[in-house]
């Protein structure tokens, strides 16, 4: 391909697109600059189907030190590894908005890689990554039904901002990524601080009118390309097959379906897939292909049991439990349920039981963070999830954190963060885990509701409760019938046709989080949904309430306790002492953590309040700031021969000249003191130089 440039004004920036200079051995490959910040952007399929019963999408998002002018952090490795949580994150949000736009019945591996060349600090990669991959594949040989797009929205100073710059997102009211095609929406990413559902659906209608520029662009370049796509063999059924497999199902999973338990539910479609399996082994005994036939069957009792549950949905709100469409399952909350921990929460929602533990720490605790897009800074915060295999009765891997995992835990703690209180109100380091016992349905939303009754039973000072909720959607053949599942669960989540979770308090939202397996959804739609996940959301929140209804006045008496001295940051150094030996040796006598900030906050962590009393009345006597007139109880350090120094306080000494020892004149002070010897002194005065003249003569005695 001849080397091809473009360029577009967008949000006030230069969008500018390369083809044809690098990686031409890749199907598709772009290099996409924005601003400053610069992606090569390849998109790769492989040349023959892989064995599988799924499309095999892969999307690896790169992040490279040298793009913001960095050498990795760690003191042995300086070679990018296992990408950081950022990026795992990065590469989900693309694989969510490019995925629903591929035929399913590819088996074809294709691999997405958004490599970063170039970080100017100003403008995230993540929706230029997007843009890019979504070119690339437009530009390939690759089958693909795109383009698709994406914009970042905040509301700074009470104005909508497209693509806002990292400094504007730090005062934003909300971060909300929006993806979508030139008709609909299909990936919602956002945190809020608290925001009313109205005014989120504004921000995303208007970020989704504006990244149709982009959908656009694209549209223009692609014209110019000519790209003729591949003739890729794409799985389908044998039709007969499709009937003998419907007929034989169908009477059976009409029951099986509409089983309330879970339990029940998964027995029944386990002995109804053997059942399925035995009846085609006979039907197909002694074929060649019959190990394709049972593979291709299993396939069609899978997209069965979508029809059915579709199909009664739309058509007559049957749900497999029974519930009404915008009806929860049965809720429940408990705390204080483990003793010796520092606060628990359990939520249960139907079969889905999450609990959380919280651990709180001293600030030396809290998470230093290196990446490319952030500069080493500490995480006070953290939210962690877990998803063990037995939480859906299954044998698994254990100890290996997903991207699921990742992505999941990210989700939680940015619906939680806007309700932890500052560090001058509550300077520990929190950190909560949610151990997902039990799966049904959304258990990153119930770790949300689970962490929220962990927060309040720790006595940590949230303003509020934060409950969440997943909702699904169903559409009828047409496209244009269509129903809103409130707490979805089982067949529901596998085979629903959106996946909308929505966290928040009773005054608005903090997180949503969007996926679709269809083009996309319509304002009405989202508007929808956010309406009736409202009302679902403060019945959860009242159920919170019902088990915690505010923070535990008191700490669990298993925490460690957190007091602030504030020093003069010139003590700092004092403080410390040289080579650290002060800052030691009080930690030697007390056993507590001390930890300064730059700005004179010292954090003391202490087990006990005896170690708590001791630690400070150490630190306040090393860093004390004296003045003419102070009075000291010391020890004779040293003996000269025109005075003598005095240690008034630890690590600090003062001259008290021969004349200043006793209203009696004294030859030398050799004759009347001794190295040890305490002594009760009085600050005479301070010179220019800062150093401590004292008065034994005129201290009151």
């Amino acid at each position: 391909m001849d080397i091809k440039t473009y360029k577009q004004d967008f949000a006030g920036r230069e969008l500018f697109v390369e083809l044809g200079r690098l990686a031409n051995q890749a199907n598709g490959s772009v290099r996409v600059q924005y601003g400053e910040t610069t992606l090569l952007v390849t998109a790769t399929m492989s040349a023959h189907p892989k064995d599988a019963d799924y499309f095999p999408l892969s999307v690896d998002y790169e992040e490279k030190y040298y793009a913001a002018g960095k050498i990795k952090g760690s003191k042995w490795i300086k070679r990018e590894s296992r990408p950081s949580e950022e990026a795992i994150l990065a590469g989900r949000l693309i694989d969510r908005s490019l995925r629903p736009r591929f035929n399913n019945g590819i088996r074809n591996e294709v691999q997405v890689v958004p490599t970063v060349l170039t970080f100017d600090s100003v403008n995230d990669p993540d929706v230029v990554a997007l843009f890019g991959a979504s070119l690339s594949l437009m530009i390939s040989d690759i089958p693909f039904n795109g383009p698709v797009a994406a914009v970042r929205v905040g509301r700074v100073d009470g104005k909508l901002v497209i693509n806002p710059t990292y400094e504007q997102r730090k005062t934003s009211d909300f971060d909300i990524v929006v993806a979508g095609t030139a008709n609909r929406i299909n990936m919602i990413e956002a945190g809020a601080k608290i925001v009313p559902e109205k005014e989120m659906a504004e921000a995303v209608e208007f970020g989704f009118k504006e990244l149709q520029k982009l959908i656009k662009f694209q549209e223009q370049i692609v014209s110019e390309i000519f790209a003729k796509k591949k003739d890729l063999l794409v799985f389908s059924h044998d039709e007969s097959l499709v009937k003998l497999v419907r007929d034989f199902v169908t009477p059976k999973l009409e029951k099986v379906l509409y089983t309330p338990h879970k339990n029940e539910y998964v027995e029944g479609l386990h002995r109804t897939s053997e059942e399925l399996a035995g009846f085609i082994s006979s039907e197909f005994t002694g074929h060649p292909d019959l190990s394709k036939k049972l593979k291709e069957a299993s396939k069609l009792f899978e997209e069965e049991i979508d029809k059915i549950v579709h199909r009664n949905i739309v058509e007559k709100e049957k749900r497999p439990d029974g519930r009404k469409i915008d009806e929860l399952r049965k809720l429940s909350g408990d705390t204080g349920i483990l003793p010796h921990s520092h606060g628990t929460g359990l939520f249960d929602r139907g079969t889905t039981q999450v609990l959380t533990v919280l651990t709180l720490a001293s600030p030396g605790m809290e998470q230093w963070v290196e990446t490319m897009e952030i500069e080493l800074t500490k995480k006070r915060f953290m939210h962690h999830y877990i998803f063990p295999p037995f939480s859906v009765g299954e044998v698994g891997r254990m100890g290996f954190t997903g991207r699921r995992e990742i992505g999941h835990g990210a989700l939680a703690e940015r619906a939680l963060e806007p309700l932890i209180p500052s560090k001058d109100d509550f300077p520990y380091t929190i950190r909560v885990v949610s151990e997902t016992l039990s799966s049904n349905g959304s258990s990153s939303m119930a770790s949300v509701c689970a962490s929220s009754l962990a927060l309040m039973d720790g006595g940590v000072p949230i303003k509020s409760h934060v409950g969440g909720i997943a909702m699904g959607l169903m559409f009828g053949e047409d496209d244009e019938k269509y129903k809103i599942l409130t707490d979805i669960q089982g067949p529901e989540d596998h085979h629903g046709d959106m996946d909308l979770k929505v966290a928040g308090t009773k005054e608005g939202v903090t997180a949503i989080q969007m996926d679709v397996k269809i083009e996309g959804i319509t304002m009405k739609i989202f508007e929808e949904s956010l309406v009736q996940a409202k009302k679902a959301r403060l019945e959860i929140l009242d159920t919170l309430a019902g088990a915690i209804k505010e923070p535990r006045a008191e700490l669990s008496s298993y925490a460690p306790r957190i007091k602030t001295v504030k020093i003069n940051p010139d003590k700092i150094r004092t403080l410390i002492g040289p080579g650290g030996k002060m800052i030691n040796d009080i930690i030697d006598q007390t056993g507590v953590d001390i930890d300064i900030e730059d700005d004179g906050s010292v954090f003391i962590t202490a087990d006990n309040p005896e170690s708590m009393d001791k630690a400070i009345k150490l630190i306040e006597s090393v860093t004390y700031e004296e003045k003419p007139g102070d009075e000291f109880d010391g020890k004779v350090s040293r003996i000269l021969d025109f005075g003598a120094m005095i240690e008034y306080l630890p690590g600090r000494e003062g001259l008290v000249y021969v004349s200043e020892i006793s209203h009696e004149r004294i030859r030398h002070p050799a004759d009347v003191l001794k190295i040890g010897q305490s002594v009760h002194v009085r600050v005479k005065n301070i010179d220019e130089y800062g150093r401590i003249n004292l008065s034994m003569k005129t201290a009151k005695q």
